[in-house]
């Protein structure tokens, strides 16, 4: 495959070629368009899903627009660019990202499969 990073020797790296991709509704994919035309940005900026220690249940989820790194996986839905990191991939792999609009507020809601435990604000996430 063009364009593929070669493995280092001397630690063990997770093949994640095998992992499923992260997904995203119709209506997550309408409000990350929404938000990405409202910010300016440009092509080259697409919304990086990741998780990074912390949170009341061990991992947070992190969402932000951003520029493609090396060891990405790059999965484009209905023109949305989403990038995931390396890291990242083995927790959230077969997440579903939804927008919900309700009684307490309006925002990204994850769906992710593999998922010991979550906490009740939603944003975090035991594997």
């Amino acid at each position: 495959m063009a364009g593929e990073a070669h493995q280092e020797t001397d630690s063990p790296r997770i093949d994640n070629s095998a992992l499923p991709d992260v997904k995203l509704t119709p209506k997550a994919i309408e409000m990350v368009r929404k938000m990405h035309a409202k910010e300016g940005l440009g092509p080259d900026k697409g919304l990086r899903i990741g998780v990074v220690g912390g949170g009341c249940s061990g991992f947070q989820y992190q969402l932000n627009f951003d520029s493609e790194k090396e060891g990405d996986r790059v999965v484009t839905l209905d023109g949305v660019r989403v990038l995931v990191d390396d890291f990242s991939l083995p927790y959230i792999a077969g997440t579903t990202l939804d927008y919900v609009e309700g009684l307490h507020g309006a925002g990204f809601r994850f769906d992710n499969p593999r998922a010991s435990r979550t906490c009740g604000c939603g944003s975090s996430f035991s594997a």
